[in-house]
């Protein structure tokens, strides 16, 4: 679970300037104990951490690696925001913290992790699998519009009043609901 939480770290810190290394490492705890809780305290199938690793060392050109590259968390959620966009949704599969180390980056970890979301929405017997992303991270977007996820709806405007940035909810239809 600490390369779980490294991996997440990398990904979402805001490096600042001077005593950068410590609030990296308590923001790496901060993860590493919230990961521990959400284990220890839900059902096996309402949260799941999913993890990328590199191929095995014969077939792979990071061979000396071996670690966690990528990560994503996925929780059943019911929040009634969303299910306003989910029809006849009671439940709904949440996928967030996708992060990737950057060494690995661009190299299809990220859409690997979304289609194990898929396979595990599948595996639970949900139908919607949904997400937010920052509506100026347009990697970020493209990633999920092209895992299948569309846009249903935005953070109000006033929200970048206060200083906080613009926030979409996308959604996909599960690969179940494609197959009924």
């Amino acid at each position: 679970m600490r390369r779980v939480a490294h991996v997440q770290a990398e990904a979402f810190h805001s490096p600042v300037g001077l005593f950068n290394d410590f609030f990296f490492q308590f923001f790496e705890a901060e993860i590493l104990s919230a990961l521990l809780y959400r284990i220890r305290n839900s059902a096996p199938n309402r949260y799941a951490c999913l993890v990328a690793e590199p191929m095995n060392a014969s077939n792979s050109i990071y061979a000396s690696v071996q670690e966690i590259v990528g990560v994503v968390d996925v929780t059943v959620q019911r929040e009634e925001d969303v299910l306003m966009h989910l029809e006849g949704a009671e439940e709904y599969l949440y996928v967030s913290g996708i992060a990737v180390l950057k060494n690995f980056r661009r190299k299809k970890v990220a859409t690997i992790l979304l289609k194990a979301c898929d396979a595990l929405s599948l595996l639970w017997g949900f139908n919607y699998l949904a997400l937010r992303a920052y509506e100026d991270d347009s990697a970020a977007c493209k990633l999920y519009k092209n895992a299948g996820y569309r846009v249903v709806s935005r953070d109000p405007l006033w929200i970048t009043w206060i200083g906080r940035k613009r926030r979409v909810l996308m959604i996909k239809n599960s690969v179940l609901r494609d197959w009924s």
